[in-house]
């Protein structure tokens, strides 16, 4: 997030082309990461019926090339690397943003995003309690059922989506093209992790709780092209652009300031940058020849 900030991770606008008449895509990342030593892509498709067949909606690759001589060092799994890519970044923003001392978190969704969500949160706050909504309650049962046994935490599902949204951590990971998260049921003093829509038409979080709340974003062009959640607030004339306060690696690099009072609504918009699928590419592929040379590195 800090060299996509500062520049020195180039990252195009990411390229998507419908497959028929449905809402399918595929869709090609690249960028270039020299700190690295390598550039590529993800290449990606997005079926977003594939999560009621048991898939992932996001299945694919990243591709990495030799920074210097253009050599092919390696095809990584994409599903995985997205999951877990995404799932950091709402981390790394909740780690920055929210009270220290929450201990609840509202789940929206049940896919893969809301597993890994479930560890980024886990990881950067003393979470105690899950709530987990989803437009398919039977689902939600499910799942919680599968989390409290995997995390040992008091995971439950509930069938009032505000029940969810009074937690102090929320993450939103759903398929939603129409917001799913309505102002009057979120607390002062919430931190949110809007992550499931990234379309211009579409958003997880209605106009009144973008207005209330300080938003930060991965990347402002990004966000300018693709952040319905936002932009459509903005073009309602609810809020002007400047309402978006930055990116996250601005706020890392001190440029920007964090949460300024207890009570403070944060949003943390994300879309998904192609700096963390080269970064969180790069880590694996370390490790992987690490492992295969017998080194005991640590990364």
């Amino acid at each position: 997030m800090l060299a996509a900030s500062a520049g020195t991770a180039t990252i195009p606008p990411r390229q998507f082309s419908a497959i028929g008449d449905g809402p399918e895509l595929f869709g090609m990342m690249p960028g270039t990461a020299p700190e690295l030593g390598s550039y590529g892509a993800k290449v990606i498709s997005l079926h977003p019926a594939n999560p009621g067949a048991g898939l992932p909606a996001i299945q694919g690759f990243v591709a990495l090339f030799d920074y210097h001589n253009g050599a092919p060092l390696a095809l990584l799994e994409g599903a995985a690397i997205t999951a877990i890519r995404t799932a950091a970044a709402s981390g790394l923003a909740t780690r920055e943003l929210a009270p220290p001392d929450a201990a609840s978190c509202g789940i929206f969704g049940t896919g893969v995003q809301a597993i890994t969500h479930i560890d980024a949160m886990c990881a950067v706050r003393p979470v105690s309690e899950i709530r987990v909504w989803a437009r398919d309650h039977g689902k939600a049962v499910d799942f919680a059922a599968g989390q409290a046994e995997r995390t040992g935490l008091d995971v439950c599902a509930v069938a009032d989506p505000a029940e969810a949204a009074a937690c102090a951590l929320l993450c939103t990971v759903t398929g939603a093209s129409e917001p799913i998260l309505q102002s009057n049921w979120v607390q002062p003093g919430s931190h949110i992790n809007l992550v499931g829509a990234h379309t211009l038409n579409s958003r997880e979080a209605d106009s009144a709780l973008i207005a209330r709340s300080a938003v930060y974003v991965d990347l402002l062009e990004s966000a300018h092209n693709e952040a319905g959640d936002v932009m459509i607030p903005i073009h309602e004339g609810l809020v002007g652009p400047a309402h978006i306060i930055g990116e996250i690696g601005q706020l890392l690099a001190g440029t920007i300031s964090g949460r300024r009072e207890a009570g403070q609504i944060t949003i943390y918009k994300s879309l998904g940058i192609t700096a963390q699928d080269l970064y969180a590419a790069d880590y694996v592929y370390q490790r992987a020849l690490a492992e295969d040379s017998g080194q005991v590195v640590q990364l």
